[in-house]
């Protein structure tokens, strides 16, 4: 890449956003683009993250773009070597892949008022654009519990989302610190392999049956033959995760009914009373992300196994310290404790036109509206930013979003304007719905505290709507939310 470089559009990041995105900019007639990946594979998440047992808690027909049906799942739940398949036979069947410069880190990206577009530094040299869409995701940084002598711990340390596969954890004293859907997933997976292993839990985890079963060849032959049939399923998952969210939001009988099955499967799964008391939420089934697993409850319950509940005071040399006093002697800790939702790469490393960097904007509460835009940002839209995700499949949001991105380059490129910016009232206002909305939910008032929540309380990650209305609101521009701009400091045109 070079300073002269310039394309219509830049994108940040090649996962399941960036490739979507890439795709539906394709079919618009739009070719002057290009992805920046600072992986050397597309697939983003499902690229990085490769712990034992990696999956996805939402079925495959829903977790999938509708854009690019996928009779050959094998299982009702993917798991990550497929959903990875699946996102490169993507971004290759449909023409994504030579937009993309692989080992290509977004390093910085500056707003430049006068020229009127955005310089994007990267590992590879730079480029400008005239719109930026940052699609690194919710997941991209991990994020390590903040505790006194991690650092020093004399052992060896990984983060779940970095796994270490070449370290064997074999007969191994092994500490997995944080009890969210990753532990859930890999800790049956180590715990017959290792000697003895500790889990450290803050807070319990809700975990239901999980349903998922291999397909059969009848019905994958089904859905090839038969597309419809495989929308009806998606439709029907879709109706399903629709009708959960009535329950989060009034805390009613829905809810009450997920927490009775949830009680019935801690109490078949876990004979010791002691260790099943540890393991009984006391908030609201959806206060924090919600669990499916067959198999997790066993592990802890396993002669090796020990389930820790007091605070972790510090780490040692070669032990981890609760606030007991007690000594938990370990070789190996795994981090499992989530991610930089509110403070990934994307806050720091991008600057408005006034000088200032997204996360001076968002201080302590990450807000954009739509979840995409922001002001001070021009020409920037966001994928799966603050308040965007439902509680249905991720790929949903993500799709609305991109027809929302999509419209905007249509509405500049039939106004022939060159600046599209939101104003700030229109934030306001989203901002202002979306905490009315919020209030009253499981989301802060089902008692606990998750990283749905910022630094005070607020909900910022959850569209606390439904996803069938947020992608009504998204599927065309609202022009009146815009101060869009014809030509190079030419005034506004209105709506």
């Amino acid at each position: 890449m070079s300073a002269s470089e310039h394309h219509r559009v830049g994108v940040i990041g090649a996962g399941i956003s960036g490739v979507g995105l890439g795709v539906k900019l394709l079919e618009a007639g739009i070719d002057d683009f290009v992805i920046c990946e600072r992986n050397d594979a597309v697939g983003g998440t499902w690229f990085e993250h490769t712990y034992p047992g990696c999956a996805c808690d939402i079925p495959t027909h829903l977790y999938s773009y509708s854009f690019a049906r996928n009779s050959s799942w094998s299982r009702l739940f993917p798991r990550q070597e497929e959903i990875l398949e699946y996102v490169r036979c993507t971004a290759n069947d449909r023409g994504v892949m030579p937009h993309i410069r692989f080992e290509c880190e977004m390093l910085r990206s500056t707003w430049e008022e006068d020229s009127g577009h955005w310089r994007v530094e990267t590992s590879r040299g730079e480029f400008t654009c005239d719109l930026l869409v940052n699609a690194i995701g919710a997941t991209a940084e991990p994020a390590d519990p903040e505790i006194d002598g991690l650092d020093d711990f004399g052992g060896h340390r990984f983060h779940s989302a970095r796994w270490d596969h070449d370290h064997d954890l074999t007969g191994e004293r092994v500490a997995v610190i944080g009890t969210g859907p990753a532990a859930a997933q890999f800790v049956p997976r180590i715990q017959p392999q290792v000697g003895e292993l500790t889990v450290f839990q803050r807070t319990p985890p809700w975990i239901l049956p999980h349903p998922d079963r291999p397909t059969s060849w009848v019905e994958r032959q089904l859905y090839r033959l038969l597309p419809p049939l495989q929308d009806a399923q998606r439709n029907l998952i879709f109706a399903s995760l629709e009708a959960t969210g009535i329950g989060f939001r009034d805390q009613g009988p829905l809810i009450a009914s997920i927490e009775a099955l949830g009680r019935l499967h801690l109490r078949r799964q876990v004979s010791d009373p002691e260790l099943r008391r540890k393991l009984s939420p006391e908030y609201r089934f959806g206060c924090k992300r919600p669990i499916m697993s067959n198999s997790y409850y066993p592990a802890l319950a396993a002669d090796n196994a020990r389930l820790v509940t007091e605070g972790i005071e510090r780490v040692e040399e070669d032990a981890i310290v609760t606030v007991d006093g007690a000594r938990h002697e370990v070789d190996t800790i795994i981090s499992a404790s989530g991610y930089r939702y509110s403070r990934s790469l994307l806050v720091n490393r991008t600057t408005g036109c006034d000088g200032r960097t997204l996360g001076d904007v968002w201080g302590r509460s990450p807000r954009a509206y739509l979840g995409s835009t922001v002001p001070g940002f021009p020409n920037m839209f966001i994928l799966l930013g603050p308040n965007s995700v439902g509680i249905n499949s991720v790929i949903f949001s993500v799709e609305a979003q991109i027809d929302h991105v999509i419209s905007a380059l249509e509405t500049m490129e039939r106004r022939s304007a060159s600046r599209i910016e939101v104003r700030p009232e229109a934030l306001e206002s989203f901002v202002e719905w979306a905490d009315e909305a919020s209030a009253g939910t499981v989301w802060t008032d089902g008692g606990c505290r998750s990283y749905y929540l910022d630094e005070d309380g607020r909900q910022f990650a959850i569209y606390p709507g439904f996803a069938s209305e947020y992608r009504r609101r998204t599927r065309k521009l609202n022009q009146d939310a815009y101060e869009i701009t014809a030509g190079q400091g030419s005034p506004a045109l209105t709506g």
